[in-house]
């Protein structure tokens, strides 16, 4: 390993770190490779990145292989920490950058659509386009959508079509009115009987719905009701009452959470060991109106306040409205800047709080126990996932007494020839099926003679080792479950490497005897009993052969490749490829040396049949 100190770019690093502004900004660390892994925000530039290049600092196993992989760090300067916050998140959505936290969308529940277009068309979608069109949901609730639609259609008079209206269309005639105007449901936008100001009027009032305004809307309606009675214009009157009833009728059905008529936003997070669900309830005078949620993996290094605050900062970047009252569970580091952004939103005071007690700790209470809910039901799908698995699979779980599933299962073999030509090779199992994307065959450099055990040694202490020659370090990735070929001896040289590399207890390790099929643990003598014709035993017997198998085809190459150099291209005008071709043809050296001039001669030139004979049948002499 290189010394930190000597690094030269830990150096470079350190020095790029101080000469950044101490002003509020966005850092993007990269890695060799010019890629964005990281993107982050600080009040102070200078002294956020410095304590990502400095050494000795403790930090958790997220942190620390981040730090390994950073080469270059570049930054743009903000003039405040809400431009950074904006900017921040408008780069995490760009280049989804690996060690962030990215949420993961209710993909699969649908969303309703109001179309940017002179006269926006509204309905429901499962797709989101960004093309300027405003969403909302998603709904988890397809009855509640139902109505919330059917809501809509029966309260404004809007088109069902998908024609695309536009002025100069309507003006040239080029579309007829259809069904629904004449039962009023529309008003007749595709032949200009309604303007495009009065239509997108009951867009505004139809989104006031969506937002959960609705008591807002109704003191409209109710107002314009009377002005039309007053105007005498009683049949309008009517129509608008119609609407106003219906739109109390579906009010009343809201569930009501508070009392006190408030728009408010209530966060929550439930975390299991490796999976987090992060919860929004979104209340528009004091009534529930939506429901949103993330689903959040690899979670073990992320802490709760990393986890809410994220969530928080990408909802109220994306959100339509802003609630003049946000509850959250517990603190969160950047409150004071979601505060201040959100202040700036929505044109006013918001407040961010933390309940105790009161009709408040009972909202986030809510949103709690439906976060748990969530991430329980997420849970569960993928322990059904897990069920996918081959029941080899989950019978080696059982067998080996495993405390985790084998999903990745490692298996190592040798292959000589009476010492010579010496590889190893490791492949791959996912899910009870090899993945040879991830085989790796090793030529093996140390080992004089024959011994599989140093051979066993040194092929593990290049799999697993945490730096490469460079003394640079490398992303190692450990299996479930690490077969050794062979008994009792290999797998106690096998351990004696994993011991000394630190990685006892980070997965299992076990040795399968070919002689017997017998399986070996570490610190046993004793064989686990496993019944030949089990499921588990198969999978094991599957993946051993796949290694041996590997590593005697790397064995033949090699074997191949010394054959050429050593018989073939060593005689006079016989090349590389030359050779490849006549092996190719004839199968072998021996068929080779066993061809005539003429049978040579149908491969190559006569001059290098004649040589290549001559090779192999030298003239004796006479004496």
């Amino acid at each position: 390993m290189k010394d930190a100190q000597n690094d030269p770019n830990r150096h470079r690093l350190q020095s790029q770190a101080d000469s950044m502004p101490t002003r509020p900004g966005v850092y993007l660390h990269k890695d060799d490779e010019g890629t964005i892994i990281y993107v982050g925000k600080a009040k102070n530039l200078r002294n956020r990145v410095r304590s990502y290049v400095q050494e000795g600092r403790p930090v958790d196993a997220k942190t620390a292989a981040l730090m390994r992989k950073i080469h270059d760090i570049e930054f743009i300067v903000t003039d405040t920490e809400v431009e950074a916050l904006i900017l921040e998140n408008t780069l995490i959505k760009q280049h989804k950058p690996k060690y962030n936290i990215l949420l993961k969308d209710d993909k699969s529940y649908p969303f309703i659509r109001i179309t940017k277009e002179p006269f926006p068309r509204v309905f429901k979608t499962r797709q989101v386009i960004k093309d300027g069109s405003t969403y909302f949901g998603p709904y988890t609730d397809g009855t509640y959508l139902y109505h919330l639609l059917k809501t809509l259609r029966s309260v404004f008079p809007l088109r069902s079509c998908d024609f695309p209206l536009t002025e100069q269309g309507i003006a040239e005639h080029r579309w007829k009115l259809c069904l629904d105007y004449h039962i009023k449901k529309c008003d007749g936008p595709c032949e200009g009987l309604i303007s495009a100001v009065r239509y997108n009027d009951y867009i505004r009032q139809a989104t006031q719905i969506l937002q959960g305004r609705t008591k807002e809307l109704e003191a409209q309606l109710n107002e314009r009701m009377h002005e039309l009675a007053e105007d005498l214009r009683f049949e309008d009157a009517e129509v608008v009452r119609q609407r106003l009833e219906r739109l109390r009728s579906y009010s009343s059905r809201q569930k009501v959470l508070t009392s006190d008529n408030r728009d408010q936003d209530v966060f929550a997070l439930a975390r299991s060991e490796a999976t987090a669900c992060t919860l929004v309830l979104t209340i528009r005078d004091g009534k529930l109106v939506g429901k949103r949620h993330y689903i959040i993996t690899g979670v073990r290094e992320r802490t709760d306040e990393e986890l809410l605050a994220t969530t928080i900062e990408r909802w109220y970047i994306d959100a339509d409205s802003v609630p003049d009252q946000v509850l959250l569970p517990f603190e969160i580091e950047s409150a004071d800047v979601v505060a201040e952004y959100l202040h700036t939103r929505r044109g006013g005071h918001v407040e961010v709080t933390i309940p105790k007690i009161g009709d408040k700790r009972k909202l986030v209470a809510l949103a709690e126990q439906n976060a748990d809910v969530l991430l329980k039901e997420v849970l569960s799908q993928q322990a059904a996932k897990d069920q996918t698995v081959s029941k080899a699979v989950l019978a080696l779980q059982k067998d080996l007494r495993m405390d985790r599933l084998p999903r990745r299962i490692d298996c190592v073999d040798n292959s000589h020839m009476q010492g010579t030509d010496y590889v190893s090779s490791v492949v791959v199992f996912i899910d009870g099926k090899p993945r040879k994307s991830e085989y790796r065959h090793y030529k093996l450099r140390t080992l004089a003679g024959n011994d599989d055990f140093e051979a066993m040694k040194e092929v593990l202490s290049r799999r697993f080792a945490p730096f490469d020659e460079n003394g640079q370090p490398r992303d190692v990735v450990y299996p479930d479950l690490l077969v050794i070929d062979g008994g009792k001896g290999q797998l106690s040289h096998a351990m004696e490497v994993i011991v000394a590399l630190g990685l006892e207890g980070k997965f299992v390790v076990v040795g399968l005897a070919k002689r017997l099929e017998e399986v070996f643990v570490p610190k046993s003598s004793t064989p686990l009993y496993m019944p030949k014709t089990s499921a588990s035993l198969r999978l094991l017997q599957q993946v051993r052969d796949e290694a041996h198998r590997f590593a005697v085809r790397y064995h033949r190459i090699l074997r191949t490749k010394r054959t050429l150099q050593t018989e073939l291209t060593s005689i006079a005008g016989v090349g590389q490829k030359t050779a490849t071709s006549l092996l190719t043809t004839l199968g072998s050296v021996e068929a080779v040396r066993g061809s005539s001039v003429e049978q040579l001669m149908s491969i190559v030139t006569r001059a290098q049949a004649e040589s290549i004979y001559a090779h192999f049948h030298p003239v004796q002499d006479a004496g």
